[in-house]
């Protein structure tokens, strides 16, 4: 039986509604509800079913330690330097338009945040909240074996959505954060991970402060006539 044209909505809600939350409110997200989440979301494709993602739940006293750790080494220019990510997230070599896209939301957050383009005092601040999971109740970390190769990280990202999407259905939010892949010895040590795990990032999850004002970025996206070619 095809869905209804209500299931229709409610999935591409979930999905349009989807936003990189900077911002959350201290309530707890019960274990059931992100036991569900991952439930859903271990539905993701993958390559003759291998299943790539291992998931990191944080929460508590779990979640303070790793961040404590985490922001002490990102505030002290010297253990900050010592620390390098563990694959290339982004290009070596950035060209438009991806580079323009990534100036652009740059500078609407900054701006939106109030800070100027000198004042690199506020922005190292505003980066750093990375490492607290921006307040959130949920502390995600994401790993994948070494021993896999590019189309397992493919899979992985999907998975990554779909953890998002089904967190949105139960009217949570997220951020993924590439961010925490600089500190993944600190992450390693933390959680016992072994030599044969990679962090591929982090992700905050709660419920979103309508308040917050950084919660008022909304990013643009291209029209389809932008990144498609139809074929007939």
């Amino acid at each position: 039986m095809p869905p209804s044209a209500d299931t229709h909505a409610a999935i591409d809600a979930a999905i349009t509604s989807r936003r990189s939350i900077r911002a959350f409110l201290p309530t707890p997200v019960p274990r059931a509800t992100l036991e569900a989440v991952l439930a859903v979301a271990a539905r993701a494709p993958s390559g003759t079913n291998t299943q790539p993602w291992q998931v990191h739940v944080l929460t508590g006293a779990a979640k303070q330690g790793l961040s404590a750790e985490i922001r002490a080494a990102y505030d002290d220019p010297v253990q900050r330097a010592a620390h390098q990510e563990p694959y290339a997230y982004y290009p070596t070599e950035w060209r438009s338009p991806y580079i323009d896209r990534r100036r652009k939301v740059g500078w609407d957050l900054y701006t939106l945040l109030g800070i100027g383009r000198a004042d690199k005092a506020a922005m190292h601040a505003q980066h750093g909240r990375n490492y607290d999971f921006f307040g959130a109740p949920v502390g995600l970390i994401f790993t994948i074996d070494r021993v896999l190769q590019q189309g397992s990280w493919l899979d992985y990202g999907m998975f990554l959505q779909s953890v998002m999407v089904a967190a949105r259905g139960r009217g949570l939010d997220s951020c993924p954060q590439a961010a925490f892949t600089q500190f993944h010895r600190i992450i390693a040590r933390r959680l016992g991970l072994t030599d044969e795990q990679t962090v591929v990032c982090g992700m905050s999850l709660g419920y979103a402060d309508p308040d917050a004002t950084v919660n008022r970025l909304v990013t643009e996206r291209e029209p389809v006539a932008g990144f498609t070619r139809f074929y007939e």
